[in-house]
């Protein structure tokens, strides 16, 4: 049976920490940055961390 592959989009998404967490990057940050508010965007620099079965399935999509 042929090695599985791991998703390339999730690779590209998330990070696994050495602590098994997984963190992501805050979305909305592609474009019409100028129609944004400074407090929006300085909020959205920050990323977050998935929790319980969304992490489970993205360790799976990465790990493979």
């Amino acid at each position: 049976m042929p090695k599985l592959k791991s998703h390339s989009g999730a690779k590209k998404r998330f990070k696994v920490n050495s602590s098994g967490k997984v963190k992501y990057a805050s979305t909305d940050r592609g474009h019409f940055m100028t129609e944004k508010s400074q407090d929006r965007k300085r909020k959205l620099r920050k990323g977050g961390y998935l929790s319980g079965k969304q992490a489970k399935v993205i360790k799976q999509l990465i790990q493979k």
